[in-house]
Parts: C-alpha cells; structure tokens; sequence
C-alpha cells in the first residue's frame, strides 16, 4: 500500500497546525479487499477505507478538506468528480474539544493496483500504474474517416462544451 504513507506526507506538509505537531495525525487502513481476475497474472487491486484521525486541531476545518481534496485530484481523481455519490463519499465526523480545538475523523475509500509482471529470469517484478486522470475538453475538432480507397465515409465536428474526460493509461504505460 502506497497511498496511506503518500497521503499522510502531504497533509504533514499542507496543515501548518500539524507541521510541528505530526504525532496528531493518525491513519488506519479498514474494510481491506483484494481483487484479481489472474488476467495477464497475478495482478490485483486492493480497495480499502483510509481512517484518518487529527486530535487537537486548532486550524480551519476547511482547511484539511481543502488539502484532502488536492491530493486526491491527483491520486484518487474519481472522488472529485463524484460519479455515484453512495460509492464515493468521503464521510468525516468532528467532535469539538473547547472553543478552539476539534477531534476531526475522516474516511476515504480508496484503490490501487499492483501490476505484477514475470521477468525472463522467472521472477516477478511489482509496479504501480499511474492514477487515471482528467482532463479538459480540448477545442472543437474536426474529424474525415476515408476507406481504403480514399473515398469520404463521414465527417463531423465535436461538440463546443465545457466538461472533462477520464484518461487512463494501459497499465505499465506513461502517460
């Protein structure tokens, strides 16, 4: 598991409130499950709920939301486009210590894969394939499809709009 470690270094370093206080930052890893359809091996994706925990906060709650969610525009992008809501909700709950200091929990269901690979020498090599990822509708493009004899099929324009799209790269490919 990459992602508990990954995440707990960024917020140590977006929250000031934990930069010097890091030990207030406790994760757990819950509800584990590993999936593998042993196509092209012994790949698997693992798909857990990360239990984060901050005591004592003093800073502004919107303020972890707010690092939460640019960590996860990169590493579980998914969650910001909130496809089905009942899957991908991010449940927190906060408990108010005095005037200035909450117990904040937080859960994030989160994914990875593993690609497993066989080498020459018989052995397996790991490795972890980038995050799928958005990105912006580009212009409006025009499109001529031709057979084989040049001869016009169709043609069309893609639609002016606003939106995203999910690119996700074939495993062990860079984007």
């Amino acid at each position: 598991m990459k992602k508990p470690q990954a995440l707990r270094e960024y917020l140590l370093k977006s929250i000031p409130d934990l930069v010097s206080n890091q030990d207030r930052l406790d994760i757990f890893v819950e509800n584990g499950k590993l999936r593998s359809t042993l196509s092209g091996g012994y790949s698997f994706e693992m798909a857990y709920t990360l239990d984060m925990t901050i005591t004592d906060y003093a800073g502004d709650v919107d303020l972890v939301a707010f690092a939460l969610f640019t960590w996860l525009a990169t590493n579980q992008s998914e969650l910001m486009a909130n496809i089905k809501n009942d899957k991908n909700e991010i449940i927190f709950e906060a408990e108010l210590i005095d005037n200035t200091k909450y117990d904040l929990n937080i859960k994030v269901p989160l994914t990875e894969r593993v690609i497993s690979t066989r080498a020459e020498n018989g052995q397996y090599n790991l490795s972890y394939p980038p995050e799928p990822q958005y990105t912006e509708f580009g212009p409006p493009t025009e499109f001529t499809v031709l057979d084989a004899d040049g001869n016009k099929l169709a043609s069309w324009t893609t639609v002016d709009k606003e939106g995203w799209s999910l690119d996700m790269p074939p495993p062990g490919k860079s984007p």
